[in-house]
């Protein structure tokens, strides 16, 4: 990904969580539309644009229906993972000036963690270090 133009914006990327949430499978603009407005105001005519941003920017495809052609069946063509990593990057580079290490400490500092949570990061920090 990594490409500032195919980020999903915030309105975005509730479309693109209502066809992540689909797994493997296409999900119609309906279908879309009621999982949207189930978490807050969205008209049709939005979604529709916002959905088609999302197919220009390539993180979203889609395939006409063989009975309908007037109904599309939208798929996700990018991972929730791949958007999630790029999102963190932009972030990093915009507030922290790509300054990683930073930003990570920035977050622990400003966070209340009980003992349970401190041992998990130390796992991760340790499998990290392990990896590279």
């Amino acid at each position: 990904m990594g490409n500032d133009d195919r980020m999903p914006t915030e309105r975005e990327w509730l479309i693109m969580e209502a066809i992540w949430d689909c797994k493997n499978e296409s999900i119609t603009s309906a279908e879309i539309l009621e999982r949207v407005q189930s978490r807050g105001e969205m008209s049709d005519r939005t979604e529709r644009v916002l959905l088609h941003h999302l197919v220009k920017k390539g993180l979203v495809g889609y395939t006409v229906d063989e009975h309908d052609s007037r109904l599309y069946h939208y798929f996700a063509k990018e991972t929730r993972e791949n958007c999630l990593k790029a999102k963190r990057q932009d972030f990093i580079d915009t507030y922290y000036r790509g300054n990683r290490a930073g930003a990570a400490a920035s977050f622990l500092q400003g966070l209340d963690l009980s003992d349970k949570e401190l041992k998990a990061l130390e796992r991760v920090l340790k499998e990290r270090k392990k990896h590279g």
